[in-house]
């Protein structure tokens, strides 16, 4: 008898898998409306057209003064103007304040800022039992200086309560961004906090590459739809939404072309249909050895595929390869397994990085954080296990009771994986690798 093929560990797959995507790299571009760039790749490098913040100002309600002019705790300075966000006030005459408001510009001359809760508004000074004198100017000065500015909550002087330096409170000119920085570097998956920075430099469009453009096909006579009377020896296709899902969370352009017959003909039809408009065509089931298994054959006779069995647990097998086009070009080919929890793990696993490596981003999975097991594993499996757990109460990982491949409760209950290395014994409390599903489905 031959002698089985060794299982391909997942590192060595996701090394295979990106040299294989690579050349299939999307090069087209689009421009959108920063506005609708979430979750879209960034194709062109941001740079600033301007220092941010534009001018120095204050990170605080209170008062812009001069620090020299503080000498004590106590300092009485009259009000000489007041400066919300978005007005330029006049240069500050020395031994004033200004009243200036969160991310008011600073005036000319002043140098620091006090907030409003270390300082004292005094609209009357002589019932406030305060001298006539107060800075060198007499009551009837201060009045004609502050004019109009004592409403609206407004006061004619203020009393420092506090020690002054100098730069206090301010956020300097340029202190985030100088004019020219490069801010976003391409290849970028676009967040919401990447948005606000793009706008931050007035960047209204970014460019983008298109979205990537993936089909998705099951195979088997035995699937039929919610909604259907389920004959005898049927059963639902949850897969088919579950990968639906998956495919719009990563962002792309799906094409649906339902259930596939068992036929061999058939699989051929849907891969030449699937290959001509789309990048990555993505099908379920069909990829082990039985005799109803016809997508390797097909593919063989539409491109070529390569038929791994993966060492780990869910998901062992997996299909790799490509569909020729008409005019020659070809789209990637994923087959991936039936059993619903092995399906969704493997589209985690192997589909999502495909999906980077079109994109230009690294075909890589994200980094495991350290949690601790509230559980024990006596028995690990030969291959690497991805358990479903969830982060209970204790702030430790629970693994739910039932861990088939064809629970797909696990993957409702679950929260994350725990990436188990092979043969690798847990006991309780031990440091485990957790893989967030949040960041596996998007990313």
């Amino acid at each position: 008898m031959p002698q089985a093929r060794p299982l391909l560990s997942l590192d060595d797959a996701l090394t295979l898998l990106a040299a294989g995507a690579a050349p299939h790299r999307i090069a087209h571009t689009e421009s959108v409306d920063t506005f609708d760039a979430l979750g879209r790749v960034l194709a062109a490098d941001v740079h600033s057209t301007l220092d941010v913040p534009p001018a120095d100002n204050t990170s605080m309600d209170g008062y812009a003064l001069r620090s020299a002019d503080v000498t004590a705790a106590g300092t009485v300075l009259p009000v000489s103007q007041r400066i919300p966000a978005g007005v330029v006030g006049q240069p500050l005459q020395p031994g004033t304040a200004a009243r200036i408001f969160t991310g008011g510009q600073l005036p000319a001359g002043a140098d620091a800022v006090v907030m409003q809760e270390q300082c004292k508004a005094i609209a009357d000074k002589v019932n406030d039992g305060i001298t006539a004198e107060v800075g060198g100017l007499s009551a009837m000065e201060i009045g004609s200086q502050v004019g109009s500015e004592v409403r609206d909550g407004s006061l004619g002087a203020v009393r420092i309560d506090t020690a002054v330096q100098p730069g206090q409170w301010v956020r300097r000119r340029g202190e985030d961004v100088l004019q020219g920085a490069l801010v976003l570097q391409a290849p970028l998956r676009l967040t919401p906090q990447a948005l606000g920075l793009a706008a931050s430099v007035g960047a209204g469009v970014l460019t983008v590459l298109r979205r990537p453009r993936v089909a998705i096909f099951s195979t088997g006579d035995e699937l039929m739809m919610p909604g259907q009377p389920l004959r005898p020896g049927a059963i639902y296709n949850s897969n088919r939404f579950v990968l639906r899902g998956l495919a719009q969370a990563a962002g792309c352009e799906l094409s649906d072309l339902g259930i596939v017959p068992d036929r061999l003909d058939a699989t051929r039809a849907a891969l030449r249909q699937a290959a001509e408009q789309h990048d990555l065509i993505v099908t379920c089931g069909g990829v082990s050895v039985g005799e109803e298994d016809h997508l390797k054959p097909a593919a063989m006779a539409e491109g070529h595929i390569e038929h791994w069995q993966l060492a780990i647990k869910p998901g062992k097998p997996l299909a790799f390869g490509s569909i020729r086009r008409q005019d020659g070009s070809a789209a990637l080919l994923l087959g991936l397994p039936g059993n619903p929890v092995s399906s969704f793990v493997t589209w985690l696993l192997a589909a999502v990085p495909v999906l980077r490596m079109l994109q230009g981003l690294p075909a890589t999975l994200p980094q495991a954080l350290p949690m601790r097991a509230d559980f024990d594993w006596p028995r690990p499996d030969k291959r690497r296990e991805f358990l479903r757990v969830r982060i209970n109460d204790q702030g430790g990982l629970q693994p739910f009771g039932n861990q088939s491949s064809g629970v797909l409760t696990s993957v409702v209950w679950a929260d994350g994986l725990l990436d188990n290395p092979p043969g690798q014994v847990i006991q309780h409390g031990d440091a485990v690798r957790y893989l967030p599903l949040a960041e596996l489905v998007a990313r």
